[in-house]
């Protein structure tokens, strides 16, 4: 998806707002609002929203993880059930 495609004033939000908010919901793709011209915002739908978030959070949990193997923070699966099974009793 182009975002380029979906540009409108901030002025165009101003006075169609209501308009703008159905339409963004209905079609859950992004808005970039503009000011003079340059873009300054975008406005999308607030489950678009919490779907990006998720994503961006489990982006950070592997990027973590490649981390930790990197750094060679590892123990190998069985050591890690050991633990675990340890810690219930």
């Amino acid at each position: 998806m182009r975002y380029s495609t979906q540009v409108k004033s901030i002025s165009h939000l101003k006075a169609k707002a209501a308009e703008v908010l159905r339409d963004i919901s209905e079609r859950r793709e992004p808005l970039v609002i503009t000011q003079h011209g340059e873009a300054k915002a975008v406005l999308q739908d607030v489950a678009s929203y919490d779907e990006t978030q998720e994503t961006l959070a489990l982006l950070k949990v592997l990027a973590l993880g490649q981390r930790e193997v990197e750094a060679g923070e590892v123990r190998p699966v069985v050591e890690a059930v050991e633990r675990l099974r340890a810690q219930r009793r």
